[in-house]
């Protein structure tokens, strides 16, 4: 009888389709977190590849150039959709909310950077050991919304404090939440987009990064129109919505 034979080590074929079925699984559960604020998948498609094309732009700047390395950028963009998943632990009613937040809707709202934060570290506990290919994931969650003077939350982190990550990602969100369609608003033009980024140069963001998203706004602009929301995607907001509603309307 032949002896038994040691399981044959996976093939790079093999540890490619882990790898691709791992991030697969993390864009599914990063779009449930964003469908909760009323975006899409095309949002997460958005922001990554706004990203991508802002730190590629950055890699030549000497002052960058050590730090995004080829291998960091696919870090970071494959990081990418983990960065808002602590609003999973922010309630739909202040998600949703078409008016302005309370003080104390405020101050639950920004908790999902220091939830998200916490959730991974927490899974790495559980699991033993911490991941290096997960600090890039932990920052964005947890500091895409400081800002450059030291105004943003949840640290008040000031200028190069702030992760290089997390700066670039800031730019990102920020041209998205403009330029999108919600339920409850219509997203701005391309140029009003691009002037309130300006208008933040120095103030909320990095004016570094802002120079290079200007040099590269075009590419911005036809990323948005590569991925741009549908008429059903705005369908599926409303139902979701109206469903919200009638949920907590019953409670």
């Amino acid at each position: 009888m032949p002896s038994p034979r040691s399981p044959a080590p996976d093939t790079p074929s093999d540890v490619e389709a882990i790898t691709h079925a791992q991030q697969v699984v993390v864009f599914a559960l990063a779009t449930l977190a964003e469908q909760r604020e009323s975006d899409s998948e095309n949002h997460l498609l958005r922001v990554q590849a706004y990203v991508r094309a802002l730190a590629q732009t950055l890699q030549r700047e000497p002052a960058f150039a050590t730090l995004l390395s080829d291998a960091y950028i696919d870090l970071l963009c494959r990081s990418v959709p983990l960065y808002d998943m602590g609003s999973i632990g922010v309630p739909e009613r202040i998600l949703l909310k078409p008016g302005p937040l309370t003080p104390d809707e405020v101050v639950l709202m920004r908790t999902h950077t220091t939830v998200g934060h916490a959730a991974i570290e927490r899974a790495e506990q559980t699991l033993g050991r911490a991941s290096p290919r997960l600090v890039v994931a932990k920052e964005l969650a947890l500091s895409h919304h400081e800002k450059w003077d030291g105004s943003g939350y949840p640290q008040g982190l000031a200028a190069t404090q702030i992760p290089v990550a997390a700066r670039i990602m800031a730019i990102a969100d920020v041209y998205d939440a403009l330029i999108s369609d919600k339920v409850y608003k219509d997203g701005v033009p391309h140029d009003r987009a691009v002037q309130v980024i300006f208008g933040e140069r120095g103030a909320h963001f990095d004016p570094d990064m802002v120079d290079a998203f200007i040099a590269i706004q075009d590419t911005f602009a036809r990323i948005a129109r590569q991925h741009a929301d549908t008429e059903a995607d705005m369908r599926h907001r409303m139902e979701y919505m109206a469903s919200s509603i009638a949920d907590h309307a019953e409670l």
